[in-house]
């Protein structure tokens, strides 16, 4: 999954934490990367309780990392079947593979390294 605000895809990970974070955005589960981050206007959902951006979306609902409130996510977006050509997702980048050229190429690069294809 690509940052949700500039694109960038995450690299493979070094050992230790991530830098990236992960937020709520329009009941949608993002990721913001490090550079992303450094920005106070990230227009993340807040907590309704404690007012905190470190939200997680799962399972159809919506918790805060920080005071531990857990509240159903709510969604007046149609249910669509994964990969219909032209939807947009979360960050407004849709998931068509014409959209993100390089990420075939990145993708068939991933798996030579793992697979040990040369």
């Amino acid at each position: 999954m690509p940052c949700y605000r500039c694109g960038a895809r995450q690299t493979d990970p070094v050992r230790g934490a991530s830098p990236w974070k992960r937020g709520v955005r329009h009941e949608a589960q993002v990721l913001v990367c490090p550079d992303c981050q450094r920005a106070h206007d990230l227009d993340l959902d807040t907590c309704a309780s404690c007012g905190s951006v470190a939200l997680i979306c799962r399972l159809g609902e919506v918790e805060c990392r920080s005071c531990g409130a857990v509240r159903l996510a709510r969604s007046n977006d149609p249910l669509v079947p994964a990969g219909s050509p032209g939807l947009a997702g979360p960050s407004g980048v849709t998931g068509t593979p014409e959209s993100s050229p390089g990420l075939a190429a990145e993708v068939e690069a991933a798996l030579n390294r793992v697979l040990g294809r040369s």
